[in-house]
């Protein structure tokens, strides 16, 4: 251990090595910068541009305050981007606590203040646009800080981030800030490829150590333990032995017989209140508690809320609606009443809360200032909390370990588990963190431990070029210098590297491609042709499988569908196996072909898919259903199976048909198998042993042409999809050659995903009729996405020349599309109409409780996808020609948007 003197002629020598800015930005903080935070701000000071790499909570965002620092004391400007509004919002907040209101900015699409100060926060999306508008803006510009980097990932927004670091000015240093991952100097190679000189810095200490802990029943184990000699940590034996333990129970239980069993096991999965109760008699409070479901967070608090659970004393609550009151005073009493205003507010004062998407954006800051506060203890989130807003805890409780991705349950991934669990442990005020996993039937710790031990979270590119994109560069710096820009991706620098190695496993098999073809050689004859005639004849048998598998599918699939209710049949396969009586011949179920509704010989209901009938079915006797006959019913069940048991008797139906060889009727195999017996190679003594060698060159060969088709693929990847959007845009006209035409020119101003539709119906005057609030309703279909993409339920559309136009835009859809196909491309998603009435009513000026109620939506998700829309009409506006009635109705529908709980600011 040091001495004071060592210590003090460190901080000395450390003091020596920084300059002047970092030296006076030292004195700002109260506590010591760490190691990796003075190496980047040296670095920056230096001039290089740097990325680090840490873990949540370890202090990197420090790194993007000295750039703003260096700016300031340079006289220079320094832009702060973020990727999400609320993580702007918070950051601006920051920094004007720190430099003062006049020489801080906000521009985040909903916000527009103080644009020009020298230090403006900013989403993304909004420094992209301005680098393609040419913005003023950017004159005077040093540095951009980019927080949370590795959200250009993300597919769905992860390119823009990609844009800004290839079309930012040269002169401009970019600080790039990031979670922890595993190719850190891989991504830091390709900044200093395309930004010049680049410091790489990676710090995996985290600054508060966290403890990883499984919750069963209202036990708290550790997960991993140490032996008392030192040695390695392992996972808890405890854990293992109630693992093993639950399994044995549920099996033990399946072959009692049990089994409509719900698997609960004997070792119950605490309920959230209990959670709750054992981390505060642990003194691990404040916690955050991850449900994938907002249904699932609200309850949770009105399960605490039942449950007695109160956390605050007398004084806290009083404050907690001291702040409640005056950050809601601008809503107005009857919005309150339709957000459950109340409710909320009972929740808060006793320290519980809610954060998700669907709340009201007012409320979920609210929440998380009285986190930070350390009023609010117990707060049940969605894993949106994740992402960069700074609400740590001393806990983090993950309730599952897999989620609901928009299309399926999926697994939590390693990069997840540590993104959730690094919210726990508070720098500067807990000593340590504490990640808890709620013990569920099934769960396994090894899979747990490995989550919490893995550490592989790599960056990928989620890069293409897309129509805005095009427009844009080709108006600026020309077709060919565009392409060669898009090339500097980091997709195509990811492609390239990959290619190197696909390469090199290519000469590897074709070394031995080389052994094999000597190994099958034949003194009687050629050995390659006699090995592809057998080839063919596997093909030709394997094909006429097939065949005749599809033609008995087909087969099933009608007597499917000629079945009637009351119909005896044999089921052939499935686990339902056997006879049983058609209830209803399910001929329209959900679109997926005849599923038919049965009553088993076991008297349970069932609806049969397709693939339990691989062979055609037919009745093998009928019955009369009772009239009245209701199959929830035990008794109308049992009759019914009764009936059918007299029916049936003893009789044999289950002989099975006797399958013919059609091999032995096909022409073409005949005469393979002719050839194969006249060739000389058939009469060899090793003929076997050859083709052993045979069937693997034949292999080999199959898995090196695919990965030549790889290499080929790979290569210009970027560049030929920008060729081929471009070859959509000069077939409509957008591009002739090197010049953007005017049409172009408003595609350029389109930033949407749907870009393209937009400007096709701009340019079709699809919307020239309408009124604003019809406007409102069209254009909020290239903004909005459903969630469920499985509700078939038909959206409710304004009346009209509304649905007439909406008719077009589909029309238009499909016609892009068509061009799209013929260019190999697929990049425009079908207009969602999901919120068209929702924005009719409130560009209407109905209440937020009609339009509520009317489209079934939660207040945040309304308030969310409005302002999505507002910004898409801002655009519209921008982009419609001169004395289209567009541009002035897109301006009203705005201004009569702009109301209530849309038009409040949080910042201020």
């Amino acid at each position: 251990m040091s001495t004071p003197a060592q210590r003090y002629a460190d901080f000395r020598r450390q003091q020596d090595e920084s300059g002047p800015a970092l030296r006076s930005f030292r004195g700002l903080y109260d506590f010591e910068l760490d190691e990796f935070q003075l190496d980047a701000c040296r670095a920056l000071e230096a001039g290089d541009g740097v990325l680090v790499a840490a873990p949540t909570g370890s202090g990197k965002t420090v790194v993007g305050e000295f750039a703003v620092h260096l700016a300031l004391e340079q006289g220079r400007k320094c832009f702060y981007t973020t990727p999400i509004k609320a993580l702007s919002n918070q950051k601006y907040n920051d920094l004007v606590r720190r430099y003062g209101a006049a020489k801080v900015g906000l521009l985040t699409g909903d916000n527009s203040v103080n644009g020009e100060a020298p230090v403006v926060v900013m989403t993304t999306e909004v420094l992209r646009n301005m680098i393609y508008a040419g913005s003023g803006t950017l004159s005077g510009l040093a540095h951009v800080v980019m927080d949370e980097v590795h959200y250009l990932s993300d597919r769905f927004r992860g390119a823009v981030w990609e844009e800004v670091i290839i079309h930012l000015p040269e002169s401009v240093n970019l600080v790039a800030l990031s979670a922890t991952v595993s190719n850190a100097e891989e991504f830091g190679e390709w900044l200093g490829e395309v930004r010049g000189s680049t410091t790489v810095i990676v710090d995996e200490h985290r600054p508060v150590p966290l403890w990883q802990h499984m919750l069963v029943g209202r036990r708290m184990y550790d997960l991993f333990v140490t032996d008392e000699d030192g040695s390695r940590p392992r996972i808890n034996p405890d854990l293992v032995r109630l693992s093993r333990d639950d399994a044995r129970d549920h099996a033990l239980r399946q072959r009692r017989g049990r089994r409509g069993y719900s698997r609960q096991g004997r070792f119950l999965t605490p309920t959230r209140s209990d959670v709750i109760e054992r981390l505060d008699a642990e003194g691990l409070l404040p916690a955050i508690t991850f449900i994938f479901s907002r249904a699932g967070c609200d309850a949770a608090v009105q399960q605490c809320l039942y449950a007695g659970i109160r956390l605050t004393s007398d004084a806290e609550r009083r404050e907690i609606r001291a702040i409640v009151e005056e950050r809601t005073r601008h809503l107005p009493d009857e919005d309150l009443r339709v957000l459950g205003y109340d409710e909320w507010l009972d929740g808060l004062e006793r320290g519980l809360a809610a954060h998700h998407a669907g709340m009201l954006p007012t409320f979920k800051e609210v929440v998380e200032e009285l986190f930070v506060r350390g009023l609010v203890r117990a707060v049940f989130a969605t894993e949106t909390l994740a992402l960069g807003i700074n609400m740590p805890a001393r806990s983090v409780v993950i309730e599952k370990l897999d989620k609901w991705n928009g299309e399926t349950h999926a697994d939590l991934t390693p990069g997840e588990y540590t993104q959730l669990t690094g919210r726990a442990g508070r720098r500067g005020i807990d000593v340590e963190g504490h990640a808890v996993v709620l013990w569920q039937p099934g769960t396994d710790p090894v899979a747990v431990a490995g989550l919490a031990s893995t550490r592989t979270y790599p960056l990928r590119s989620s890069f293409r070029p897309s129509y805005n994109m095009a427009v844009n560069l080709v108006g600026q710096v020309g077709r060919e210098r565009a392409r060669s820009l898009l090339e500097a991706s980091f997709a195509q620098f990811q492609a390239d590297r990959a290619v190197v190695g696909l390469a090199r496993q290519v000469r590897r098999a074709q070394e031995s491609l080389a052994g094999y073809a000597e190994a099958m050689t034949c003194h009687l004859g050629d050995f390659q042709e006699y090995a592809a005639l057998r080839r063919r004849l596997t093909d030709r048998e394997s094909d006429l499988a097939r065949e005749r598998t599809a033609q008995r599918r087909a087969e099933a699939v009608r007597s499917l569908e000629r079945l009637r209710p009351g119909d005896v049949i044999r089921v052939p396969g499935g686990r339902r196996a056997g006879l049983a009586v058609v209830l209803d011949p399910g001929l329209n179920f959900r679109g997926e072909g005849p599923s038919p509704l049965v009553l088993t010989i076991g008297r349970q209901v069932k609806r049969l898919p397709a693939t339990d009938f691989p062979v055609p079915v037919e009745p093998v006797e009928q019955l009369r259903l009772p009239k009245g006959f209701n199959p929830r019913v035990p008794k109308h069940r049992a009759d019914l199976v009764s009936t059918l048991h007299a029916k049936i008797g003893d009789r044999d139906l289950g002989k099975p048909a006797r399958v013919r060889d059609h091999t032995a009727e096909d022409e073409e195999i005949n005469r393979l198998r002719r050839e194969l017996r006249r060739h000389p190679c058939h009469g060899c003594p090793d003929r076997e042993d050859h083709a052993r060698w045979g069937e693997r060159y034949h292999k080999l060969l199959r898995e090196t042409q695919a990965l030549e088709r790889r290499v080929e693929s790979r290569s210009n990847v970027i560049a030929r999809t920008f060729d081929r959007v471009c070859g959509v845009l000069q077939q409509l006209g957008y591009l002739t050659g090197e010049t953007v035409t005017a049409e172009g020119r408003r595609l350029a101003s389109l930033y949407t995903e749907s870009d393209l539709l937009a400007a096709e119906c701009l340019r079709g005057g699809v919307w020239e009729s309408l009124d604003p609030a019809e406007l409102a309703a069209c254009v909020s279909s290239l903004a909005y996405e459903s969630r469920q993409s499985d509700d078939s339920r038909a959206p409710r559309l304004p009346a009209g020349e509304t649905r007439e136009a909406m008719a077009a835009m589909i029309r238009l859809w499909a016609d892009l599309e068509a061009v799209e196909s013929d260019n190999g491309l697929s990049f425009l998603r079908e207009p969602d109409f999901g919120f068209a009435w929702a924005a009719f009513r409130w560009a209407k000026g109905h209440t937020l409780d009609a339009v509520l109620t009317d489209c079934d939506m939660a207040a945040g998700d309304f308030v969310r996808w409005i302002k999505q829309l507002l910004d898409l009409l801002d655009q519209v506006a921008t982009a419609a020609p001169e004395g289209s009635k567009v541009r002035g109705n897109a301006r009203k529908a705005m201004d009569a948007m702009r109301r209530g709980v849309v038009a409040y600011s949080s910042v201020a």
